[in-house]
This record gives structure tokens, sequence and C-alpha cells, in this order.
């Protein structure tokens, strides 16, 4: 079961919840699907007892493209404004911050039917506080699925801010994967351009850049969002919280460096190509030229010897085109020699 077809979000469309977990941090073993009356009906008895959030906790993940959730969220979440003005301003650049006692994220993931195309990337946005996380997107994401998997296997982080960092985990091993996925296909186009067997390698890198290049300018932001976050942390968040954030923090900067690396090694084989494609084009009008040159000496006597007027040489001798002939075969050997000569200094 995938983030784009649950049976759990058919049954509830109408909230637009496309999947809804209970977790009870005293066990760390009971997680609880939820639908989104009881999920509502759970966040309204929390509110009435300041007590009940303390126990136990509830991510609600929504579909954004159906018209309920907002109102939903609005009628049932008690979200901060900061939330529902970054979905309004539909920005995607990474940021995590605090707004009261809650955090309000904005990631980014590539998309579940990913395609190695720069626009298979779409954002999720995320509000969490000691009792409830929220997570929205508008497209389907590999991230937010693994995590879903994870819990379905048993999986159940003990706080929001674990289950938090257990999300920017499964989001960098989804990264990790589509860069050794990028590496193998970058390795396969290197060994074909030195097998010179490979037609049109400029493109598909430049493919590959690209969503690299996206990648990491929409990425690149998180590791520095979570440690100014960290340094000035909610009251609910412990000390083991901050510990494994810092570490989920390392561990995604050490793929946006391999990342980084990568981009690299593709801007080198694009200038190996580009610089092949210049030897060629040289190559071309080389041959252009010298048969420019050796076709100039018989076009200048040609165009001699054509002119219709008197005094024309050897006109009247008996081995004139002999002689002739031989002039334009002295002067055509004499220039290729010429050209030749200076291609192989050259080389």
């Amino acid at each position: 079961m995938t983030d784009a077809a649950s049976p759990l979000a058919q049954a509830h469309e109408d909230a637009g919840l496309i999947c809804g977990w209970r977790f009870f941090s005293d066990t760390r073993q009971c997680v609880q699907a939820v639908t989104a009356p009881s999920a509502a009906q759970w966040l309204a008895d929390a509110a009435a007892r300041s007590d009940a959030g303390r126990r136990d906790f509830l991510w609600l993940h929504f579909n954004l493209t159906h018209t309920q959730s907002l109102r939903w969220l609005q009628r049932h979440a008690g979200l901060p404004d900061v939330f529902y003005a970054a979905l309004r301003e539909g920005l995607t650049s990474t940021r995590i911050e605090r707004a009261d006692d809650s955090l309000v994220a904005v990631l980014n993931d590539v998309n579940f039917e990913f395609n190695f195309d720069s626009a298979d990337i779409a954002t999720l946005w995320i509000c969490l506080d000691e009792r409830l996380v929220i997570t929205a997107r508008t497209q389907p994401l590999r991230s937010v699925d693994a995590l879903r998997d994870a819990v379905r296997r048993g999986d159940s982080p003990a706080s929001t801010a674990e289950l938090l960092e257990h999300l920017m985990r499964t989001q960098a091993d989804v990264l990790v994967k589509v860069v050794r996925e990028t590496t193998v296909r970058v390795d396969d186009i290197e060994d074909a351009i030195l097998a010179q067997r490979y037609h049109h390698p400029r493109a598909h890198l430049g493919r590959l850049r690209r969503l690299l290049v996206r990648l990491q300018r929409l990425l690149a932001p998180e590791p520095a969002a979570l440690f100014r976050l960290l340094q000035q942390p909610p009251g609910w968040m412990g000390e083991e919280d901050r510990r494994g954030l810092a570490a989920a923090s390392e561990e995604f900067s050490l793929m946006l460096r391999d990342m980084q690396t990568l981009q690299d090694r593709i801007k080198l084989l694009q200038e190996e190509v580009a610089a092949a494609v210049n030897e060629d084009n040289s190559n071309s009008l080389f041959v252009l030229t010298v048969v420019t040159v050796l076709a100039l000496p018989i076009n200048i006597l040609a165009g001699l010897f054509g002119m219709n007027v008197g005094g024309i040489p050897l006109a009247e001798h008996e081995h004139g085109f002999w002689i002739v002939v031989s002039i334009v075969v002295a002067f055509t050997v004499i220039a290729a020699w010429l050209a030749f000569r200076k291609k192989r200094y050259r080389d």
C-alpha cells in the first residue's frame, strides 16, 4: 500500500486524510490506526484534559488536493497561523521554525513515481507539538510512504520529535538511494563515452545535473535550519530528542556532500564531452579547409585558361593539356604537404 492509494484514505475521503496513527509513548510498542472522526474526538478530549497528550500522540497525514482537508485542520487541529500561511504562500524553500510552542517545517522530497526528472520533486508541510504531528502534501512522496511502512512494521516513536527524526532519516535514506541510482547512470554514461559509443551524452548528463542542482538548492538549507532550531528548542523537546535530531542532521549533511561530489563529477564529464565535440568540430573544419585548399589551384588555372581571350599560353602546344595538368598536380601536392605538415605539428 502506497501513499498514492490507501484504503484508509478512500474510506475517509471526505476529510482528505491519507493515514492516521496513534502512538502510545509509555509502551513504545503499541500503535493504532485512527480515522478522521476518531482523530477529531481524540483532539477534542486532549484539549479538554491537559494531561491527555502527555501519554500518547497522533500523526495525521493529509492530501491537500482534497477540498475538505484544510477545513478539517482548521476545525479540529488547532494549528498555528504560521502553518496556514506557509500553505497559502506555497513556498518550497526548506525551513524549520518555531511558532509559539509548535514547530512548522517545510521539507522537500522526491515524488513516489520518481523518474529522474527535476520536476519530480514535491513539498511536504509539517506542523507538530507535544501531542500532534500533522503532515500534508499535494503529491505522493517516497519518504512519507517509507515511514508509513515502517510504522506498520512496528516502528513506534516515543515522541513527536522522535517521529520527526525518523522522517528526516527516512528522507535521507531515500535521497541516498537517488544519489546511488544517479551514480550508476553516470557510471554507464562515462563508460559509454570512453568507448565512444554514446551518441547523446550531453542531454542525459544535463538532465541528471539539473536534478541534482535542484535537489541541492531545495535541501541544502535543511541542516542549517534544524541546527538553529536546536539552539532554542521548545520546552517539550527532551535532550534525547535533541541529540537524535542533531544526528539526523549530520547524516543529511553527509548526503548533501555526496550529492555535491556527484554534481562535480557530472560537470567534469560535461566538460570532457564538450572538449570532444570541439575537437570533432575542429577536425571537420580542417577537412573542409584542406579540400578547399586542394581545389584552389585547379580552380584558379581553370578560370585563367577558360577566359575567351587571345594569347592563352600553350593553346597551340601539342602537349599543352598535360603540361597544365602537371602544374595543377604540383601545386596541389605542395598545398597538401603544407596543410598536413601544420596539422602534424599542431597534434
